[in-house]
């Protein structure tokens, strides 16, 4: 089942992102991709007793308010959506949602813009929202961790039980993951107190401690990039030996470490393979190599940079495959909205290596 949920969360995804500029209104946005989206879920769209549209939820005082979307199951309210503008910022605007999860009777509140999905429950304290989702999904990356859980939202495979086992757990790593991220990109002071006291025994002053946070900042992102590096040579079945710790030279403290200009990231590695797994149809693994830029990824036949295959421009907003079918000083880039789209110009990667044998 979590296939067929992938390729049409895929299918609905290509439609977003071709339609939405001719989108310009929320009632748009909730018929052209949030109806399709709780359809995709099993639901049915034209039965007024499982989905209702414009479900009226008195609020105290305030008198026919009115959710866009109640799904029903056994006629108990499980899921109740709101919809924005796609243009919108869903995290912006949960206060409203916040209003009707109290009266709804639901467990689960969705708050979206039909391409990023908030899931909220009541963690904290019951029958209360909680200010923060405990899952989100971004259909324009789809994780199989993130389907597993959404099919648990599907007609046929909503768990109740197993929602609550894991929203909590997920809710508490993604606040995790968001700090350390943020550790990453600016060290605190705490972090830095805490790593440098382990192995630096003198007073750490204002001076040392800003040299500190440098130095904290440089060796996080050396120590990224050296994994997804490695990463990257295991995916690619690269033979060539990683050098070991014990004969890596030791940079002194006091020495400026140059931080790496470029990271290959998961996206890279991800289209990498399956611009692999198209030419391993007619070559080996071993004639096909790959190079990191810092403006593209490179694909090469017997890693020649003369032999240009294709390179995945993926370090902008947009993402590009170049393809060299028509010779390698006349590359013509691709706009690609998913990495599966990679797949559509299978006859003119296997061109490229015909034109070079």
């Amino acid at each position: 089942m979590m296939e067929d949920l992938k390729l049409k969360l895929q299918q609905l995804h290509q439609r977003v992102d071709s339609l939405k500029d001719q989108i310009n209104t929320e009632e748009a946005t909730k018929n052209a991709f949030v109806m399709p989206f709780i359809q995709i879920l099993g639901y049915d769209i034209f039965n007024p007793t499982e989905v209702i549209p414009e479900f009226v939820c008195d609020i105290g005082t305030k008198k026919g308010e009115k959710i866009d979307y109640v799904i029903k199951r056994d006629g108990e309210p499980i899921l109740i959506i709101e919809c924005k503008n796609w243009k919108e910022n869903v995290d912006a605007h949960n206060s409203q949602l916040h209003r009707y999860y109290h009266v709804s009777k639901s467990r689960f509140g969705v708050l979206t813009n039909g391409h990023i999905y908030n899931f909220y429950a009541d963690l904290e304290k019951p029958n209360i929202m909680d200010e923060k989702p405990f899952f989100t999904l971004d259909i324009s990356d789809l994780k199989d961790t993130s389907l597993k859980i959404l099919e648990n939202f599907s007609k046929n495979g909503y768990n109740l039980e197993e929602i609550l086992d894991s929203a909590e757990g997920l809710k508490y790593i993604k606040a995790i993951r968001n700090e350390f991220e943020k550790e990453i990109q600016e060290p605190s002071d705490e972090i830095v107190r805490l790593l440098v006291n382990r192995f630096f025994n003198k007073p750490l002053t204002a001076p040392r401690l800003a040299a500190f946070k440098e130095y904290t900042k440089k060796a996080f992102s050396n120590s990224i990039n050296e994994s997804i590096n490695f990463r990257l040579k295991n995916a690619l079945n690269i033979s060539e030996a990683v050098p070991s710790k014990a004969n890596e030279q030791i940079t002194k403290i006091d020495e400026n470490v140059e931080t790496p200009k470029f990271i290959t990231t998961e996206e890279e590695i991800e289209g990498s393979q399956i611009v692999k797994a198209i030419l391993r149809e007619v070559l080996p693994a071993s004639r096909i190599a790959f190079r990191d830029t810092q403006s593209y990824f490179g694909v090469l036949l017997d890693d020649n940079n003369r032999k240009p295959i294709c390179r995945l421009h993926f370090n902008s907003t947009n993402k590009y495959i170049e393809l060299f079918n028509n010779g390698k000083d006349n590359g013509e880039k691709k706009l690609i909205s998913s990495l599966d789209e990679i797949y559509n110009y299978k006859a003119e990667l296997l061109l490229t290596i015909k034109n070079f044998n």
